[in-house]
């Protein structure tokens, strides 16, 4: 074969969409395949969760994915990112990295917190914490859709940590500045707002066992080999082909759950599949404006006066959207709210 022809393997890397993996000897194709699905899962939760705690129209798209060294993709940013750090509790605690545009981490973390998202804030510890919740959601959804591709692996996300990087950084601090790693960026658009990106990283070695599981998971569900049987088959069996000995097949008749109200095809409503996320309830008392000298010349034991009158219904809001009034009382030494009344399609927002 020609020297400037690809190979049979390499065209099926790029079938697979599993992006340029240079040396054919690192990585097969189907290693690729396989790992192009983990790219788009960590991209479908993104784009779910995002979503949902932004309250926007969100769109993600993969890019092209790569093996670099942790030196090498170190070098590729002008800019100290922010890294969001776990491990894969249930999977042999291995370490993976979301690596998140600066700007990108603040603009998620405002919105998280009721920011529009086009005023970037002054980072804080306040927003990287923000910004480290919502990663979090991101890979546990992400976790939750590999651990059916592994096998129905209990996955979860442990040992959490986050911060903004520092001088002489990489994306996971727990192995060597010159380890190889699997790549995967995805570019976030939110609308109105500026496109960032999320690069999410794993060792290549341990990529290719999460490759490794998931083939086994497939292999796993292969049903056997049905071989003909004389005595229900006839002499030759289906189209008269030749009879097989093999494994006697257990064989049952089907049983189906009967029809219900539910969705068509059985297909879950996108509200069942973000049930299991956790989300911010914030009770508001109500709210004041002051000039910063007030805020200055306010000390211990001053009186910030609310713009609500006492007994007023308090507002409850989930990730900063209005979704109910209520009531504050008291149980057992802990302050509560009762739900006096919901705002129409309050819950319907907050889940948007």
């Amino acid at each position: 074969m020609p020297d400037d022809l690809l190979s049979p393997d390499e065209i099926n890397a790029l079938l697979a969409g599993g992006g340029d993996f240079g040396d054919s000897d690192e990585i097969s194709a189907d290693d690729s395949e396989q790992l192009a699905k983990v790219a788009d899962t960590f991209a479908n939760s993104e784009n779910s969760v995002i979503n949902m705690l932004a309250g926007k129209n969100v769109t993600t798209s993969v890019g092209q994915t790569e093996i670099k060294t942790q030196e090498e993709f170190t070098a590729d940013f002008s800019e100290l990112p922010f890294i969001f750090s776990c491990t894969f509790g249930g999977f042999d605690d291995k370490p993976l990295s979301m690596v998140v545009d600066q700007k990108g981490a603040l603009t998620l973390a405002d919105l998280m917190m009721g920011g529009g998202g086009s005023d970037i804030p002054e980072p804080s510890d306040l927003y990287w914490n923000a910004a480290q919740e919502g990663l979090s959601q991101v890979v546990g959804s992400a976790f939750t859709s590999l651990s059916a591709l592994m096998g129905n692996r209990r996955l979860m996300p442990e040992n959490t940590t986050s911060a903004l990087s520092e001088d002489n950084w990489i994306a996971i601090a727990v192995e060597p500045s010159d380890s190889k790693l699997w790549i995967s960026p995805v570019s976030v658009t939110i609308d109105g707002l500026k496109p960032f990106r999320i690069w999410t990283c794993m060792t290549l070695a341990n990529a290719l066992d999460v490759s490794g599981a998931m083939r086994d998971a497939i292999a796993g569900r292969q049903p056997p080999a049905q071989a003909s049987n004389t005595n229900n088959m006839g002499g030759g069996g289906i189209m008269g082909g030749r009879q097989n000995a093999g494994p006697a097949v257990d064989v049952r008749p089907a049983a189906f759950q009967p029809l219900g109200g539910g969705s068509a095809g059985g297909a879950p409503s996108p509200i069942d599949l973000i049930a299991d996320i956790p989300v911010r309830v914030t009770v508001e008392l109500g709210k004041a404006r002051k000039s910063v000298s007030e805020i200055l010349a306010l000390t211990a034991g001053a009186v910030v006066e609310l713009d609500k009158m006492a007994g007023e219904p308090v507002d409850i809001l989930v990730n900063g959207k209005l979704i109910a009034h209520g009531e504050v009382v008291v149980i057992d030494e802990n302050f509560g709210v009762r739900i006096t009344d919901i705002v129409p399609g309050g819950a319907a927002r907050a889940a948007s």
